[in-house]
């Protein structure tokens, strides 16, 4: 995997290429932009230039645009373009951030306004705005307002996708798309220079939990180009922080970046403000971190009633399990069987860091715990024939081992075998937790077939069924098939899609998987329940790794207590009653969405079922979360008009007018794109393709612009043999004219002009 994609090169780039540019607006007498801005030089590291907050962009492909729209410069005009186009940070005015932490997810809503200080006044530009997330990142929905000679405003609407049509018609757009996994992108079409540009933009992401702690954190550190220019220029900024564990149990606070002023606190509800003038934006990112205070194991459950425009009629319930202090309850022994892709398309860093973690996971077994290794690409190469000690000794020769094997990455990929191998490998287990941890980047033709394989190895197995942990890295990789593995096999799922961060999860996961405190739950269904389904279907152990939190869907009347039965290290029975209450101040919609439509895919994917598909498409309708099935798009609205409702893409399409040429008042549809991940690529996995090592450079506009020049002055090129006309056609745009008349001048060639202005037809 490509330490940075092409696409975050290539936008780091026009940054680079944007402050170069800003150097040359004039801020009028006594004024001038900050020194880190003046000094900064090419030779920086580009990675620098990604954003660390919500930011927005002037796009530009002519520099002759760029200009104060207040103070005109009258600098020289710019020949040539930009291409790709520059990207100019914009002044940042206004900025605030609100954040709801519920259960193990947290929702934030940005707001912020920035000034296109960088075009000059009367010209036009697209504006690029980036959004930067937290782990498990989802854009919810995004509001633009924009005041200029004419006030308009976007507001963004989930839509279904009808036919592979649609599909290809919002893939293509380009509009919006992700910079990396954890940056999202969009495009804001044609603002008037001097214009001022408020967003509102909504996402969740998941709430780490690491040592009895769940941690936030939200990008908020802003680069010193944003400050506005001019010493009488207020800039303020807000945090306003909510937290809600569900729990009836007390929170701690362990640490804020920020100095947050409590303004509320009950048993198990929290909120804070921060608010300052300040000299300069934060620096910082956003980071909290708090734990839901217990010596031993708790839990609950918590009921709400749907929404009222809910398809699903049936009442909601979530059920929580916390795992209470490390110096309570014991781990079970462990008997784990790695099982690593080493394919060709993991050479370098990837298999470098699997192996790192590898070796890390073995580092923390115990003596009387045991383990074994199968590496895999088109066959299956085992450490042991046996499981193994997890000794000092043993873990050197598995060292030893790896080196020699897991560092010569080759071949193609089979996941059945290596699987089969691994099932029977811990086909004995009586007394300890069996793992198979599986870690793959690539996808493959059978992965129905080894789900259903899986499914009947653990229902004929031992006394204890193997729990299954799987790890994805990249996109070429199918996400939902690996998901559906781990609900299979009641384990846990988690991906990465950047080498760097392979260490770090893989080891996160595995502390999930190794410090199971209650095994095999169970819920005693009440008698008087119509109808009962859960998320998901078999229930996962209970680690220290992290707490179990399920949803579910009920008809009839949940009683006052549930009893939740498992089994504790020492093999003994564990019961408990779990106190049922109704939830009036949580949104079950937010909290349990997210795994609902995740869990659904998973099985919409296996079965193949249009009628899964649906439900999830509907579900990503009313609750404005992300799916395969749906993409979310921004509509241009007037501000007396309601957002219509959702619909499918086709009636958006027939319902907006096109914009004709020279007409600017038409209604804008800005495609924000389908936000999924995929369901893997086969192509890319049978040509061992390392993940990110063939991602397609971004479209702008002005890669439109070319295409549209091209066409419309072919007849030039073919008629035309001028050398100079060639090489400006190559970079040319519907102003072909003065582009040919600015290089031909240059060179002195007037019988070239001429015939070129007879030929092109946009003259």
């Amino acid at each position: 995997m490509a330490e940075k994609s092409v696409i975050a090169d290539e936008f780091s780039s026009s940054v680079s290429c944007g402050l170069m540019l800003s150097k040359r607006i004039y801020y009028g007498k006594g004024a001038s932009p900050t020194p880190a801005l003046m000094s900064r030089s090419l030779s920086s590291t580009e990675s620098c230039y990604l954003p660390t907050a919500v930011m927005a962009y002037a796009v530009v492909s002519e520099p002759s645009v760029v200009d104060n729209p207040d103070v005109p410069s009258y600098q020289p005009y710019v020949h040539g373009r930009c291409e790709p186009p520059a990207l100019i940070p914009l002044h940042m005015h206004e900025v605030s951030m609100e954040v709801d932490c519920w259960m193990d997810t947290a929702f934030v809503t940005a707001s912020c306004a920035w000034r296109v200080h960088c075009i000059m006044a009367g010209r036009r530009c697209d504006c690029r705005v980036a959004v930067p997330m937290g782990e498990q990142g989802s854009i919810l929905g995004v509001e633009v307002d924009i005041s200029e000679t004419e006030k308009s405003s976007y507001n963004s609407k989930w839509v279904t996708l009808a036919d592979s049509k649609d599909m290809e018609k919002v893939a293509k757009s380009g509009d919006g798309f992700f910079l990396t996994p954890h940056i999202y992108t969009f495009r804001i079409p044609q603002v008037e220079g001097g214009s001022y540009v408020s967003i509102k933009v909504c996402w969740s992401q998941k709430l780490p939990y690491k040592d009895g702690q769940f941690c936030l954190t939200v990008p908020f550190s802003f680069p010193t180009y944003v400050i506005p220019v001019g010493k009488k220029i207020p800039k303020r900024e807000k945090i306003q922080l909510n937290v809600n564990s569900g729990s009836g149990t007390e929170l701690m606070i362990q640490c804020s970046s920020h100095p947050l002023k409590e303004l509320s606190r009950e048993v198990r509800k929290l909120s804070f403000v921060y608010e300052a003038e300040v000299p300069a934006w934060s620096t910082s990112d956003l980071d909290f971190s708090y734990t839901v205070t217990s010596s031993d194991l708790f839990g609950g459950v918590l009921l709400q009633s749907p929404a009222l425009r809910d398809f699903d009629e049936r009442e909601m319930f979530c059920l929580y399990l916390f795992p209470g202090n490390k110096q309570i309850r014991r781990v079970f022994r462990r008997e784990v069987v790695f099982v690593v892709d080493i394919s060709q398309s993991m050479q370098g860093l990837p298999i470098e860091n699997v192996k790192n973690a590898l070796l890390a996971s073995l580092s923390k077994l115990n003596p009387q715990d045991s383990f074994n290794i199968i590496a895999f690409n088109s066959e299956s190469h085992l450490f042991s024939p046996t499981m193994v000690l997890a000794t000092h000794g043993s873990i050197l020769i598995a060292t030893q081992w790896l080196s020699s094997n897991i560092l010569t990455t080759d071949g193609g990929t089979n996941i059945m075998q290596p699987l089969k191998q691994a099932m029977k490998l811990l086909s004995d287990t009586s007394e300890s937790i069996p793992l198979v941890f599986l870690i793959t980047d690539g996808s493959v033709e059978d992965e129905r077939e080894i789900c259903n394989v899986v499914k009947g190895c653990l229902t004929s197995g031992g006394s204890v069924s193997p729990r299954i942990f799987t790890f994805g890295i990249g996109l070429y990789c199918n996400h939902y098939f690996l998901q559906m593995l781990a609900q299979i096999g009641r384990g846990h799922y988690d991906c990465t899609y950047n080498a760097d961060n392979i260490e770090l999860r893989m080891e996160r996961l595995f502390t999930t998987a190794s410090s199971v405190v209650l095994a095999d739950i169970t819920m005693n269904i009440p008698e008087n329940l119509d109808s009962l389904e859960l998320f998901p279907s078999r229930i996962p152990d209970l680690s220290f790794g992290s707490p179990l939190i399920m949803s579910g869907r009920y008809k009839g009347d949940f009683p006052d207590t549930i009893k939740v039965k498992g089994r504790l290290a020492d093999m003994s029975t564990f019961i408990m009653d779990l106190k049922v209450q109704n939830a009036k101040d949580m949104s079950f919609d937010r909290i349990l969405t997210r795994r609902q439509i995740d869990i659904l895919t998973c099985h919409a994917w296996l079965s193949e079922s249009k009628e899964l598909e649906d439900k999830v498409a509907k579900i990503s309708l009313q609750t404005s979360f992300p799916s395969e099935y749906t993409c979310l798009i921004l509509l241009q609205t007037d501000s007396e008009k309601k957002v219509p409702e959702p619909m499918l893409l086709q009636e958006i399409f027939n319902k907006i007018s096109l914009p004709k040429k020279g007409d600017s008042k038409a209604q804008k549809l800005v495609s924000l794109g389908c936000l999924g991940v995929g369901f893997g690529n086969l192509t890319a996995t049978a040509k061992n393709i390392p993940p990110g090592a063939n991602e397609p450079k971004s479209p702008e506009g002005a890669e439109i612009l070319v295409n549209a020049a091209t066409n419309c002055c072919s007849l030039v090129l073919e008629r035309c043999c001028c050398m100079c006309c060639i090489q400006t056609l190559s970079y040319m745009n519907n102003q072909c004219y003065i582009v040919l008349t600015q290089l031909c001048t240059a060179l002195a060639c007037c019988e070239c002009i001429n015939c070129c202005y007879e030929l092109c037809e946009c003259f």
